[in-house]
């Protein structure tokens, strides 16, 4: 069975030159996918969040994640503002301790905070507030997240390239062709 890290890196060469940036963040990149693919897998919910800009992107990772051809189990991914429309009054402390109350009553198996925007944006705080979180921050760099750059010309298709490369990661780990433990 192959390491995840080698079955990253596969990947990643045989996506060719389009795909030859992540060569040398896949030390960043392995290590936080292989962990919160574990966690979605053992029934944690996933609740995605992006910032303004990258709302549009939102809605193409839950396609992505949870296709309608049904080849693999759905995944407890889900859009935080569906869940909770009122996602940008959340401003302070005490709406943030409203906010995990509501949710860990609705979600006992834990819940993680999936956050695909810029750093600064007032809910990338929502993310920031956990450690558990899944970050990919523009223009950030911070522990457990994965930086990008919010100024590269070709972040929108950097960024579907790697919600390909997670969901294929998915698979890959869900029908154990790789072992997830070692990159933990």
């Amino acid at each position: 069975m192959h390491s995840f890290s080698s079955w990253t890196l596969e990947k990643i060469r045989k996506g060719g030159s389009s795909l030859s940036w992540m060569e040398e963040k896949r030390f960043e990149w392995v290590p936080l996918v292989a962990s919160s693919i574990n966690r979605l897998i053992n029934a944690q919910t996933f609740l995605l969040i992006t910032d303004n800009d990258r709302e549009w992107f939102g809605d193409y990772v839950l396609a992505k994640l949870n296709k309608a051809s049904f080849d693999r189990p759905l995944l407890p991914v889900l859009s935080l503002s569906a869940i909770f429309p009122h996602v940008d009054s959340i401003k302070d402390a005490e709406k943030m301790a409203l906010l995990d109350d509501m949710l860990s009553l609705s979600f006992p198996n834990g819940y993680t905070y999936f956050y695909i925007g810029k750093a600064d944006h007032p809910r990338a705080k929502i993310a920031k507030s956990r450690d558990d979180s899944l970050t990919w921050l523009f223009n950030e760099r911070a522990q457990n997240s994965f930086y990008m750059n919010g100024e590269d010309d070709l972040l929108d298709i950097k960024l579907i390239q790697l919600i390909t490369l997670y969901d294929q990661s998915i698979d890959a780990i869900l029908f154990s062709e790789v072992d997830s433990e070692g990159a933990l």
